[in-house]
């Protein structure tokens, strides 16, 4: 056995039990499902410091998280999700949850639970919501469950005191449902010598009572049983409140007490509500779209490279089922823009082929004696440094998406990055078995146009044969891409960026209607209940969009039952708050997002090329940016956390089309001699533009079937890397390259005098 059917046996052997690997996992395992997908409700809550000098760190984080999982255990919710982010910050996740109204008044209030006694119960002022002063300093004035003024002692007890509290009846006695509650440590003697004293009150007197306060409302007051002797107290270390309680008002005065004092005080700053149709649709619409794009891309590298196109969509195919059964080990969440990750993962091992397969034919155009198995082994060695750097500026992507965003956002990181890696074996190692085994068979090489890789194509021919002086003219394609620039600002400055509401805090609900609904009758509708600045849009005519300020549960029925009279029953599909906190936060996140990125891909290309090509990439993929932001700007299309995961990913594709092009300004840089440098960027621009149309094209397969078919949660983030990508492609060319040379006249690049031997396909060593 030959050192070359060594190598490919070893691969084979490889692609078997990943793939085997990877259909077990399919099929025993079944994925988790962000709430965008899976419908439901995610409440952020942020711990605050105390008034009393508690400090909201991480610890008090930590046990605030174990009061709030009591809570929400308590409100009977399958398979709730409750982690801490940060130092201070809490995620709760309620799937099937669609009205959060009894999940915020139970798990969302800041619950400082504490036990007072009663000095006094004073009349009221007359004036309504307006309480008298007390009459001793260090008391307090409060409402009890019917309004009226309780004047307090200090705090006796604290939450931490109270150890539990459940429901109970008693039909023997008669009494309807009551509440016991149980003490720890100093909680039951403090008890005791409070009722002691309460108890030594005449019937009916309003010391005689005991207020237990949540935060600043008094949730019960009852009075001390007349069975209960002064001085003496309850004892035992727990105690019955009755009242005659129904048992939906049992169960939640027992929910509110053994919730107990939360360490620290929290605050809501986010809140969305996802629809279980919305996500049953998005599924739907992502997976129709990923199968219609892998079909026509599929058949467009069919069409280009003949046998070798038809073995790289099998291996495309087999990219999906490792992707997702690498969802499935790491365990990992699959929200709507991660399905939209996986798909423009697609695009990346297009780009590996298209490279790989335009190299082979490069060198088989060179010597034909090469044989087809030979020139495809030089072609993927030649192919390789490129296809890292160009993965590796996308990792770094992710890997930006996935420390600095949140929620769903957060989750395409993810999934780009197990993409980018499933996509790379798929391009590398499957698709390269498979060409391997098919172009050694007698009856390819007897017929070797029907491999794709004996003839170099259409483009190449055409591009050859002409051989246009693209960097001649670099001062005018500059000067078009300044053009776009300052178009692009004057959008951004004059039209402005229309934030969404995950950027500037408030609310955006979003409903369906069974009738479609004009866009001015649902802003009339809006603003005649007292929302006259609010943004209302239609889509479709039953999908009704509405952000305004944030408003409560309430504000947003009265919204919901508005669109109803317009056009029949609204469901809320998609309902997101924000406090502004958080949306000044996630700002500033997006904007160092966009430092981090641009300079570590700058450092990164510092270090494989040379500085002031890194210098011309950054200012390329600054145009490209500028350019998409500039055209949303103008289109009034939302800017939001979405918006951010495309625009981070148009900086990897920027990256990706300038990478290939200087890699080969770099090979070719090396191996000339007494070639001026603009002649031979203008060559490397030629022979690149092939990859650059067929990467172009195959990846915009794949984004057309999503903004076409992904439904109006993919349909923005679709259009921004479209617009990307076409932006990107001509960058690389005509704003990079140009760049380059400019640098170059200054800070010329050195000419080595050794050049990089290739690497012979029949060494073991070869990559794999």
């Amino acid at each position: 056995m030959t050192p070359m059917s060594r190598a490919i046996w070893v691969r084979l052997v490889l692609v078997v039990l990943v793939l085997a690997g990877s259909v077990a996992l399919s099929l025993t395992q079944e994925p988790r499902l962000g709430l965008d997908l899976e419908g439901g409700a995610s409440i952020t809550l942020e711990t605050q410091d105390g008034p009393d000098g508690r400090v909201a760190d991480a610890e008090a984080t930590e046990r605030t998280l174990g009061v709030l999982r009591n809570r929400v255990d308590a409100l009977g919710v399958a398979e709730p999700t409750l982690a801490r982010v940060g130092d201070n910050r809490i995620v709760v996740e309620l799937p099937g949850v669609i009205d959060t109204r009894e999940a915020r008044d139970t798990i969302g209030r800041t619950a400082q639970l504490s036990i007072h006694p009663v000095v006094d119960a004073p009349p009221p002022t007359g004036e309504e919501g307006e309480l008298p002063e007390p009459g001793t300093e260090g008391n307090e004035v409060v409402g009890d469950e019917d309004g009226l003024p309780l004047e307090i002692g200090p705090t006796e007890i604290t939450g931490e005191q109270v150890s539990g509290a459940t429901e109970a009846n008693d039909p023997s006695q008669g009494t309807g449902w009551f509440v016991n509650i149980d003490f720890r440590g100093q909680g039951g003697p403090t008890w005791r010598d409070l009722t002691a004293e309460a108890a030594c009150n005449p019937s009916g007197a309003p010391q005689r009572r005991v207020a237990i306060k949540l935060d600043d409302e008094v949730i019960s007051s009852p009075q001390v049983s007349e069975s209960v002797q002064c001085g003496i107290g309850i004892r035992g270390g727990s105690t019955t409140i009755t009242g005659n309680f129904t048992l939906d008002e049992a169960q939640n005065l027992a929910i509110l007490i053994e919730g107990g004092s939360l360490p620290v005080p929290v605050e809501i700053i986010e809140q969305r509500v996802v629809g279980p149709t919305l996500g049953e649709d998005a599924i739907a619409a992502s997976a129709q779209a990923a199968i219609i794009g892998l079909i026509l891309t599929g058949l467009f590298i069919i069409a280009v490279y003949r046998l070798a196109g038809v073995l790289a969509t099998i291996a495309l195919t087999f990219y999906a089922l490792i992707a997702y059964a690498a969802l499935l080990a790491l365990g990992a969440t699959l929200t709507l823009p991660g399905l939209a990750g996986f798909v423009l993962a697609i695009g990346m091992a297009i780009d590996a082929n298209v490279l790989v397969f335009e190299r082979a034919r490069e060198e088989h155009h060179d010597d034909p004696g090469r044989g087809l198995v030979r020139s495809l082994g030089i072609g993927y060695n030649k192919a390789w440094s490129a296809i890292l750097d160009s993965n590796i500026t996308t990792l770094l992507a992710a890997g930006l998406l996935f420390i600095l965003a949140s929620g769903p956002v957060r989750g395409f990181g993810v999934t780009l990055s197990i993409g980018v890696i499933a996509s790379m074996f798929s391009a590398l190692v499957i698709a390269r078995v498979l060409t391997e085994l098919v172009l050694r068979a007698k009856w390819v090489n007897r017929r070797p146009k029907v491999s794709g890789i004996s003839d170099t194509g259409a483009i190449r021919k055409a591009l050859k044969r002409r051989n246009p002086d693209l960097m001649g003219k670099r001062r005018t394609w500059l000067t078009v891409s300044a053009g776009a620039v300052l178009f692009s600002l004057a959008g951004i400055v004059f039209a402005g960026l229309n934030y969404g509401v995950e950027f500037t805090g408030g609310r955006q609900m979003e409903y369906s209607t069974t009738a479609p609904v004009n866009a001015n009758d649902a802003r009339a509708e809006v603003a005649n209940l007292g929302y006259p600045n609010a943004v209302v849009q239609t889509s479709d005519g039953t999908n009704i969009t509405v952000r305004t300020e944030r408003i409560s549960d309430e504000e947003q029925l009265a919204i919901r039952d508005a669109m109803s009279e317009l056009g029949g029953e609204a469901e809320v599909i998609r309902d997101e708050t924000i406090g502004p906190s958080l949306g000044v936060e996630l700002r500033n996140k997006a904007l160092l997002a966009f430092a981090i990125a641009i300079a570590s891909q700058m450092i990164y290309l510092a270090v494989r090329f040379k500085w002031t090509f890194a210098t011309s990439a950054m200012i390329a993929m600054v145009h490209d940016v500028l350019i998409v932001v500039g055209i949303f700007a103008w289109l009034g299309k939302p800017i939001d956390g979405v918006f951010l995961a495309s625009v981070l990913t148009v900086i990897g594709l920027s990256v990706n089309d300038t990478i290939v092009v200087f890699d080969r300004i770099r090979e070719q840089w090396r191996a000339s001699h007494g070639t001026s440098f603009p002649v031979v960027v203008n060559t490397a621009c030629i022979d690149t533009m092939p990859r650059t149309v067929n990467t172009g094209l195959g990846a915009m397969f794949i984004l057309a079937a999503l903004a076409v078919l992904g439904g109006d949660s993919l349909e923005d983030f679709s259009i921004a890397l479209l617009i990307g990508l076409a932006v990107g492609l001509y960058s690389s060319v005509f704003t990079a390259a140009p760049l380059a040379i400019l640098f170059s006249e200054k800070w010329p690049m050195a000419r080595t005098s050794k050049v990089k031997r290739d690497r012979d396909p029949n060494d073991t060593g070869a990559v794999v």
